[in-house]
């Protein structure tokens, strides 16, 4: 899938990129090769692959052994990415991953692994829709914007910390396995990419009693990251409580481990 190949068959579909859709396809085969690779698979696995646009990676998924669930939102690129992976174990879902029906659309087996260049524009939200209601998907590597991987695998200390790390760090072990340059997509996007690959945990690190009030608790602490836990907690944990929980409340949201917070929110 060379980009004149690329212009090529979205020429002859009457189709363009969509910059309100997050359409940056892959247009270069040693990437495309590259994410197979590390994504470690083996003949028969179970792949969803999100965004497939015009198959660019779909292809040498499909050519490592694996079924392939390719789940476009775009029915004009339908058309496209049916001509290009003609033949081959895939199939094709006009869907909306960040609404799917994950039980029901992947409900051939209870092991996949989402494997996907994901629009910029939804990524953050279908890495969390999935972590939090398709647990048969084991794992995932994904390419997102840089800035958007870093704060997927981001722990404390780092710059990138925020509340999407902590709801991560619940679900998921997530690492940056690393960049991808702006020059191998059509169209070129202004930022670099990064590959994340994300491990379900087979049990959550920490227990909790309601994991939602846990949540709601990093939401607010990280809603004005530069004020204390004091402040962003002000009526919802008292000072007793932050004394039970040993959690400093002079201290700031980005210094607090997933413990801290389970503590918190059972407090």
């Amino acid at each position: 899938m060379t980009p004149s190949a690329i212009q090529e068959l979205l020429t002859r579909h009457g189709v363009h990129p969509s910059k309100a859709l997050g359409q940056n396809f892959l247009a270069d085969e040693n990437t495309a090769r590259r994410i197979v690779r590390i994504a470690e698979l083996v003949p028969g696995d179970h792949v969803v692959e999100v965004g497939p646009g015009v198959g660019s990676l779909t292809l040498p998924l499909a050519d490592a052994g694996v079924h392939v669930c390719a789940i476009e939102l775009d029915r004009h690129l339908v058309a496209p990415l049916e001509e290009m992976i003609a033949g081959r174990d895939v199939e094709v879902v006009n869907d909306d991953a960040t609404r799917v029906d994950w039980g029901e659309r992947l409900a051939a087996t209870d092991r996949w692994i989402m494997v996907a260049n994901l629009p910029y524009n939804v990524a953050t939200p279908v890495v969390m829709r999935a972590l939090e209601s398709a647990p048969m998907i084991e794992r995932m590597l994904v390419m997102v914007q840089r800035e958007v991987g870093e704060r997927l695998a981001a722990g404390v200390g780092d710059d990138a910390y925020g509340a999407v790390s902590v709801k991560v760090a619940y679900y998921a072990t997530a690492k940056v396995m690393g960049t991808v340059s702006p020059n191998v997509f059509i169209p070129k996007p202004k930022v670099e990419s990064a590959l994340v690959r994300l491990v379900r945990h087979d049990a959550p690190p920490v227990e909790v009693h309601d994991v939602d009030r846990m949540f709601e608790l990093v939401r607010a602490g990280f809603a004005t990251r530069r004020k204390t836990l004091r402040n962003t907690l002000d009526g919802r944990i008292d000072a007793e409580r932050f004394a039970r929980t040993h959690v400093d409340p002079g201290a700031r949201a980005e210094t607090l481990t997933l413990a801290d917070w389970a503590r918190l929110a059972d407090a």
